[in-house]
């Protein structure tokens, strides 16, 4: 990162902030951060983070801008639901407006095991941005086997939750959960307004600032849930809950969340009536080699630089540049393929 923000008076206001000041500054503007999921949490999280200084910040994220995000998530524009693009990209695009200094890394795809571990490599910090347990005890294998903290955050209606990993510290998201919790209210069932997102990614980016300048004493190291509707908080010490045989982190790691086994191929995405399908082995789809295909088809075909969506027959397929393909219309995983298979072989 450039020196500019320093010098133009940026970061001032900041910096007089005494846990900060002009030394944990610089330290901001050393420090990496990987954002997992750009959706509401991650896109609120990474403008934060951009503002304040982190000198780079990392986003992987699946999926693309629909209208329906536009009520929470703060990066993206009308114009870039109309041009379906990729949440990673349009967030790049924005943040780089919003600081120039700042070397934004973006990458459009599924943070699956071998992508969640290439991208923790000289991280600092993760956030959590995502909408399923399953990437986030992902999440919780790479922090415990990396040594790196971690924030979760999680949200729907009205509701927050959030806690702070730190190895060898907290209890880890596996001690908490012990198994793969089961499906609860979603965004899709429940919906979520705006200022709850909000709430949590405030939360997440000041346990991040506190530990991007050292001050891991700062933490909070609780468990925190709070309802803005109803104006219930709660904040919970989670000490004791760490195990010793936990297998993520405790006295004999096995990382079973890093285990290829444990891996879906298959999964319907949250608030949405859409299953994204992974190829068996990594690919790289020529997207104008199957529009033409499709196009011969008879269905409607339309394209970007980084997906091909194709509607007929009352469904609506968008396939990404990796592999990665997302039904629309459908929470059947069965029927998903099915549509897969017939279209895309």
């Amino acid at each position: 990162m450039s020196g500019n923000g320093t010098q133009n008076g940026r970061y001032s206001r900041q910096e007089l902030f005494p846990k900060i000041g002009p030394d944990g500054q610089r330290k901001l503007g050393e420090r990496h951060v990987l954002i997992v999921g750009a959706g509401a949490l991650g896109s609120g999280s990474a403008e934060t983070l951009v503002r304040a200084g982190v000198g780079t910040v990392t986003i992987v994220d699946r999926d693309y801008v629909e209208p329906s995000n536009l009520q929470r998530q703060q990066l993206y524009s009308e114009e870039d639901a109309l041009l379906r693009l990729p949440k990673a990209a349009a967030a790049k695009a924005r943040l780089e407006r919003i600081n120039p200094d700042i070397d934004i890394r973006t990458v459009v795809a599924d943070a699956a095991i071998p992508e969640i571990e290439e991208l923790a490599q000289g991280v600092n910090v993760i956030l959590d941005g995502t909408d399923n347990f399953e990437t986030r005890l992902l999440i919780n294998d790479v922090s415990q086997k990396r040594s790196i903290p971690w924030i979760y955050g999680a949200c729907v209606g009205s509701y927050g939750l959030t806690f702070t990993v730190v190895p060898g510290r907290t209890p880890c998201l596996h001690c908490l959960l012990e198994t793969m919790p089961p499906g609860g209210a979603t965004c899709d069932t429940a919906g979520v307004i705006g200022p709850a997102a909000q709430m949590v990614a405030a939360y997440q980016t000041s346990e991040a600032l506190k530990l991007l300048v050292d001050d891991g004493e700062a933490l909070h190291g609780k468990l925190i849930s709070f309802d803005l509707w109803t104006g219930a908080y709660a904040a919970i010490r989670v000490e004791r809950m760490k195990k010793p045989n936990c297998p993520s982190c405790g006295l004999h790691r096995t990382y079973p969340f890093l285990q290829p086994a444990n891996q879906s191929r298959a999964a319907v995405l949250c608030g949405r009536d859409t299953v994204q399908i992974r190829p068996p082995a990594p690919v790289r789809r020529d997207l104008k080699e199957l529009a033409r295909r499709l196009s011969r088809q008879g269905g409607e075909v339309k394209e970007n630089p980084y997906l091909v969506s194709f509607a007929a027959e009352g469904c609506r397929l968008t396939v990404f540049q990796d592999g990665r393909v997302l039904v629309h219309g459908t929470k059947d995983i069965t029927e998903a393929k099915s549509l897969y298979h017939r279209y895309l072989g």
